[in-house]
């Protein structure tokens, strides 16, 4: 074996070391660091009053820019290996960096059942928040550290999308302060087309400085009935049933382990656990969930179970789905669950920030991280043409009800339509794999559906391409009003491939 060789079968099957023994423990004291400021912060600052502050240093320091007529376009400071996508922005290297540190949650009005969040407030912040008071919001994607304006600019799903949308359908309003400076207020009823133009804008019409959100009240826990198949015909036939279901199934998803074998899991809050049916998944010496999951394929056999709420909101995030078993490969086995589990997972943008450019360019030839979304009409095609293409189990399968709404995002014909995200998280199982034309393919292909890829990954489009999944007619009438040209790049210039390290 070449020395090359050597270093690439090191790099990938070795880096379970750096990160056991370092990152690890890293993870968590940047945790305690985290939640300890926020509990200070929160314990001597009213939140509602400061709020207004932060605000208008963002005004600040957007209008000196505007004086000083510089050159390049504004973005926000936050360094880009604290994203959770996998690659960091090259941009942040050469614009004007706006200081954005808003990490509170404003206020929850349960009279008008809305929360109000600043755009760094996290996921898991979030739950934690409104759990304990009794009320969620209506989607909760998935992991720990996701922040509101992530999935806001960006896009968010969950298992209850099918009812309620994505994570922008459940949000009412934004604050936004724009390029001149100002601040401008959205919602359906007040600046209304920038309001439907700011989900997938990815900061390009102006800095997210609050959200106001639904709630709706929560139930302790959630009762999930597992439902094992065996053929790629029963897995798109019970997918789709249990989806377009008109009562029941608050939550539904899927999770492939083949072409031919999956579980359809399908999930309603309730007040009470059956006993000897609770299953408290969250818990560090448990299995990761795919893991539990599939040992009711392997065993023929349906099931039910409840989980508290919180430990179904987060049961992918302990595996970061299934990632982190390319990372720490025995990371399953009971003995390192009970003794360090509680560690696990280590912070993507820890494990961002470690990796060298070697682990870079490994992880590109090696690796395939990739949301696409099609219309479910289509998700049996979908499914043959990326066991075609990547051959990536297990696969996550999340539906998801797309409205007639204007905007980037919305389905062919104007009517509302369900639609399903495939997520392909892992190392390609073809020998034919190569990062820009498999992936361009696969480009084509939901193109050619009338789908759409979720930006946090690499996209290999072309512009003329990009604008052909997503419509740009709102979003560039919008930059035109705002005077984005010369503050903001194109939501292309930020998302492409040549964009990002």
């Amino acid at each position: 074996m070449a020395s090359t060789e050597w270093l690439e079968y090191i790099l990938l099957h070795y880096r379970w070391v750096v990160v056991v023994f370092f990152l690890l423990p890293a993870s968590l004291c940047f945790d305690v660091y985290y939640y300890t400021r926020s509990w200070i912060i929160f314990k001597l600052n009213s939140a509602p009053e400061h709020h207004e502050i932060r605000v208008k240093d963002v005004q600040r320091q957007v209008r000196e820019w505007n004086i000083n007529s510089e050159a390049v376009p504004m973005c926000t400071a936050r360094p880009g290996w604290q994203s959770i996508s996998f690659r960091e922005a090259a941009y942040k290297k050469a614009f004007h960096k706006i200081q954005i540190n808003m990490v509170d949650i404003l206020e929850i009005d349960t009279d008008e059942m809305t929360v109000r969040c600043e755009p760094l407030v996290t996921m898991g912040q979030l739950t934690h928040t409104l759990t304990e008071l009794g009320w969620t919001i209506p989607v909760v994607p998935e992991m720990d550290d996701l922040t509101i304006g992530g999935l806001v600019m960006g896009t968010g799903i969950e298992t209850s999308s099918h009812k309620m949308g994505l994570f922008q359908h459940i949000c009412v309003a934004y604050e936004l302060v724009v390029a001149d400076g100002s601040v401008l207020m959205c919602s359906e009823t007040e600046n209304r087309d920038l309001f439907y133009s700011v989900p997938w804008s990815y900061g390009t019409l102006g800095f997210l400085t609050a959200v106001k959100i639904k709630i709706i009240p929560a139930q302790r826990f959630v009762r999930v009935e597992y439902k094992p198949c065996y053929s790629l015909d029963d897995i798109v036939k019970t997918f789709t049933q249990e989806t377009t279901k008109v009562e029941g199934n608050q939550f539904v998803e899927g999770v492939m382990y083949s072409l031919h074998s999956g579980v359809v899991m399908t999930a309603n809050m309730c007040t009470a656990a059956h006993p000897g049916q609770l299953n408290k998944i969250g818990r560090w010496y448990k299995p990761w969930f795919f893991k539990h999951v599939e040992t009711y394929l392997i065993n023929h056999e349906t099931g039910v179970e409840y989980f508290p709420l919180r430990d179904y909101y987060h049961r992918h995030t302990r595996s970061i789905f299934w990632e982190i078993q390319d990372i720490i490969p025995f990371g399953n086995n009971v003995i390192f669950r009970y003794l360090l589990g509680w560690l696990v997972p280590p912070k993507v943008s820890l494990l961002k920030l470690t990796q060298g450019q070697a682990v870079k360019e490994l992880y590109e030839k090696n690796h395939f991280i990739q949301d696409m979304l099609v219309p479910l009409t289509v998700m049996k095609d979908a499914l043959a043409f990326f066991e075609e293409e990547v051959k990536i189990y297990p696969i996550w399968l999340c539906p998801f009800k797309l409205p007639a709404n204007p905007g980037m995002l919305h389905p062919l014909n104007g009517e509302e339509a369900v639609f399903i995200d495939i997520g392909t998280y892992g190392k390609p199982g073809v020998p034919s794999y190569e990062p820009t034309h498999t992936t361009r393919r696969i480009e084509k292909f939901v193109r050619k559906h009338k789908g759409f890829q979720m930006m946090y990954a690499d996209s290999y489009m072309t512009r003329e391409e990009y604008r052909e999944m997503f419509d740009h007619s709102l979003y560039d009438k919008m930059r035109k009003k705002l005077h984005c040209e010369r503050a903001f790049p194109e939501v292309y210039d930020k998302v492409n491939r040549k964009a990002r390290i």
